[in-house]
């Protein structure tokens, strides 16, 4: 049996074709279209035209496989849309540039300007351990004090030039002492410790408590010291520091350090610090071989002169190790160097790439971000959001954060101005810690970044046997000058020996890749479309031979 022809009569002669034909009704439209067509199912629809039970079923069967097609479209598109991304790890085994290294002796310096205000917060913290913990646990702090007064009349740092601005006009409030806060359902050995904190009205007050006694005074002492910290002023010359005042030798590679290899600043908590290889461009500093002949070797003056005991309960150096470039964030990463030991660590570079755009926002230089970085050096997602965070403190608390730089214009909060800085601060950093506060919307991470893995091994250094040696050897070539006794466990003190090296020059490079591309995607469309007519086509055609409908 003959198929129909369109426009003419089954057995009949073909009628001569046109350049444009038309079809008389929709019907014989759509009767050429599912005859020919390779779309699965609609051949069924001519053939099964007489059963009614047949055309209803195979119609159904048609517009389920197409909502299918179009299901698994949308499931595509969505994850496209969706902007997943896949990690890809390669290694690099090429010589590199070693890390900047950063290390701080943990003892900051007193300011002759406001040594007398300082006097008095250590009187202050005399008379809350007192109420603490009994008259025994400030008595330590009272001798550290009284020999303190009598060595920093020669080493506090004096100012001849800013003598005329004395900051006896600053007092220091008696308003946030220590109190002792008491659970009524835990009993009386469950307490905590803190300071009460008020806005500018008085209205609205908050403690900052603490379970431990020992955090809440170190908060409390912090607290009081950016206050007076605040009355030096912002040009104020620094202490003139020397090299050998913290590293007695340092050797990178066999080779003698050079004055040029280091710089030198002061952290208000940290010290006295120095980054060797702060710009990572000179060629002394390139890696050529890995372990820990090859590295920076520093023995390091680790005496405790306690200029400023309630600042930090840690003893020894800290040290960090850092990308060229990079401000140390000391309070947020390193780690510490104890006194009379020998410390190794090994380091592995890896590198981070991302690839921003619709597959996630990170910065390539920092240039486009809205917020003006406060430091001179290369963007950091910590750079970034300690300069967001010190320009929202001065919109709304007007002053800013002493341990962070200063907008231009801007001056240090100090409850003599401003009594409710306090208050205001802890808010906002409160904010800021749980992510409440629009900076980490403005401060997206480098699409580029070093990280350093570090693994660590310790010993005592130097040992019974060699200390006498080593020391002589110290104090005829560094000008080693001990102040401890000559027992074994005392002679330790105020000496330590860390050691920083590459394991391996091979890095591990770790990449953003799109898991779903557009060509990915055109090419999972095109394998469902040629399924689901592949298919068709197979049922068309052995449909069509059944019928006796092909040539």
């Amino acid at each position: 049996m003959e198929p129909e022809l369109p426009g003419g009569e089954g057995g009949g002669e073909a009628a001569e074709e046109g350049l444009i034909e038309f079809y008389g009704s929709f019907k014989e439209m759509f009767e050429f279209f599912c005859k020919n067509s390779t779309i699965h199912g609609t051949v069924r629809l001519v053939c099964s035209g007489r059963n009614r039970m047949k055309t209803a079923f195979w119609t159904l069967l048609l517009l389920a496989s197409l909502a299918m097609l179009y299901w698994q479209f949308a499931l595509m598109f969505s994850q496209f849309w969706a902007y997943p991304v896949v990690l890809t790890m390669s290694m690099d085994s090429e010589p590199k540039m070693f890390p900047a290294v950063t290390i701080c002796n943990l003892d900051p310096s007193r300011f002759e300007l406001v040594s007398e205000q300082l006097e008095q917060l250590e009187l202050m913290a005399e008379e809350s351990l007192t109420f603490l913990y009994g008259p025994k646990a400030s008595a330590r702090l009272a001798r550290l004090r009284d020999r303190n007064r009598d060595r920093d009349r020669d080493g506090a740092i004096r100012v001849q030039a800013w003598a005329n601005l004395s900051s006896a006009g600053f007092r220091l409030s008696h308003n946030f002492s220590l109190v002792r806060m008491w659970d009524p359902g835990a009993g009386r050995k469950h307490s905590r410790v803190g300071f009460r904190l008020c806005n500018s009205t008085g209205g609205n007050c908050f403690y900052t408590s603490h379970p431990s006694g020992m955090d809440a005074l170190l908060e409390w002492f912090h607290f009081h010291y950016m206050n007076v910290m605040a009355q030096l002023p912002p040009g104020l010359p620094r202490h003139p520091q020397h090299f050998q005042d913290l590293v007695y030798s340092c050797q990178y590679d066999g080779e003698p350090c050079r004055p040029s290899d280091h710089v030198h600043f002061h952290h208000p908590v940290f010290g006295s610090c120095y980054t060797f290889n702060s710009k990572g461009t000179d060629p002394f500093w390139a890696a050529t071989k890995p372990g820990i002949p090859y590295g920076l070797s520093l023995i390091l003056r680790a005496e405790q002169k306690e200029h400023l005991p309630l600042l930090s309960t840690v003893a020894g150096v800290k040290v960090m190790i850092h990308s060229h470039n990079q401000t140390p964030f000391l309070e947020h990463e390193g780690f510490h160097i104890r006194p009379g030991i020998a410390t190794t660590i090994g380091i592995r570079q890896d590198q981070v790439n991302r690839l921003g755009g619709n597959y996630g926002r990170c910065t390539t230089d920092g240039a486009d971000v809205a917020v003006e970085l406060l430091y001179n050096n290369s963007y950091t997602l910590q750079a970034c959001l300690h300069s967001c965070f010190q320009r929202a403190m001065v919109q709304r608390c007007g002053c800013g954060y002493f341990y962070y730089p200063l907008p231009a214009g801007a001056r240090y909060c100090d409850y003599s101005r401003q009594p409710a800085w306090g208050h205001c601060f802890y808010q906002l950093y409160s904010r800021l810690r749980n992510h409440r506060l629009d900076c980490f919307q403005h401060c997206p991470k480098p699409c580029r970044e070093s990280l350093y893995k570090v693994s660590a091994g310790t010993a005592k250094w130097p040992s019974a046997k060699s200390q006498d040696w080593v020391r002589q050897a110290l104090r005829h070539q560094n000008g080693y000058n001990s102040s401890s006794s000559s027992s074994s466990s005392s002679s330790r003190r105020d000496i330590a020996k860390v050691t920083i090296f590459y394991r391996q020059l091979s890095s591990q490079a770790v990449h953003e890749a799109p898991l779903l591309s557009e060509n990915l995607l055109l090419g999972a469309c095109d394998w469902l479309w040629f399924c689901f007519f592949l298919l068709g086509n197979t049922s068309h055609r052995s449909h069509m031979l059944k019928y006796g409908w092909e040539e």
